[in-house]
């Protein structure tokens, strides 16, 4: 039986200090829960490559009905739009996730035009965790001797393919790629008086549409064809560098992967809190077995 022990929540998630809005983010681990007992049940009677993709598309429905029902967003920025949780990268274009300094994620922060980040307030374990990514993006950057604006990530499938997967970027590029968001936003006839784009932020850029379809289906691939941990890990890498949806893709993995993991483990995996960004800034090596995954 799946738990939410199986789904710590993300320090990302935390970003408030009221203990109200801190307890209902803290109960989205018995939805996903429950989304994943379900999806065991259904992966036990059936469980190849097409299996995977019905219930892989059946949770990004999954995590789009919660969207729909979801109250105000906690913290500062966008309004949500629930129908982001089913647009794919290919209609809506790449992801782009801000790492660094996210002053919106300062419980009682307040917007500061000058410097057009969010100010003051009391710091969260969302923001912290963003700044310690933040400083993991120029380190990666400084061990891989790369004096420039962008880190293109190379992912190896089990095959022995070599595919460029996300890309890690500061500096100027990061800052083209702020003033591009706003305008995108600004043309979707959104608010984009408070956006923060001040605060040397770095981002993480997903993979092109065609290398994204080639990592998804090399995961479900390897996932049927070995059924071991070792796969199971090396997927779990794969699933996070192909999103494929603008919102929810993390939540959807999470659930997705311990589906599949309590079929072929024989257990329930506990996922790292921040998989999800181990996954996005870490590098392959780095990323593909974590502290918090079951002995062999």
């Amino acid at each position: 039986m799946i738990t939410a022990d199986s789904f710590p929540t993300p320090d990302l998630s935390l970003r408030s200090g009221d203990p109200v809005q801190l307890q209902r983010v803290r109960a989205f681990g018995g939805e996903q829960a429950a989304a994943a007992e379900a999806a065991r049940k259904r992966l036990a009677d059936g469980f190849d490559v097409a299996d995977l993709r019905a219930v892989h598309a059946d949770l990004i429905r999954w995590r789009h009905d919660l969207a729909l029902r979801a109250p105000a967003r906690i913290g500062q920025g966008l309004a949500l739009d629930a129908s982001r949780f089913v647009t794919s990268l290919e209609d809506g274009g790449p992801n782009y996730d801000r790492l660094g300094y996210l002053g919106r994620l300062r419980h009682g922060a307040t917007w500061d035009p000058e410097t057009q980040t969010f100010r003051g307030g009391n710091e969260t374990p969302a923001s912290r965790i963003m700044l310690r990514y933040g400083r993991a993006v120029h380190d990666r950057f400084s061990r891989e001797h790369n004096d420039g604006d962008v880190l293109v990530n190379a992912v190896t499938l089990p095959d022995g393919t070599v595919l460029t997967g996300n890309r890690l970027v500061r500096g100027a590029e990061a800052a083209r790629i702020s003033a591009a968001l706003v305008a995108r936003l600004a043309g979707r006839g959104r608010d984009v008086s408070q956006i923060e784009i001040g605060g040397d932020p770095c981002y993480a850029v997903s993979a092109e549409d065609s290398a994204r379809a080639r990592l998804f289906s090399a995961a479900l691939t390897l996932l049927v064809a070995e059924r071991s941990l070792a796969a199971w890990q090396a997927a779990r890498y794969l699933l996070y560098q192909s999103p494929q949806t603008k919102k929810g893709s993390d939540a959807v993995t999470r659930v997705f992967l311990v589906a599949v993991g309590s079929v072929l483990l024989g257990q329930a995996p506990i996922l790292d809190q921040d998989v999800d960004l181990r996954c996005a800034v870490l590098g392959q090596r780095a990323a593909t077995v974590l502290p918090g995954d079951p002995p062999e």
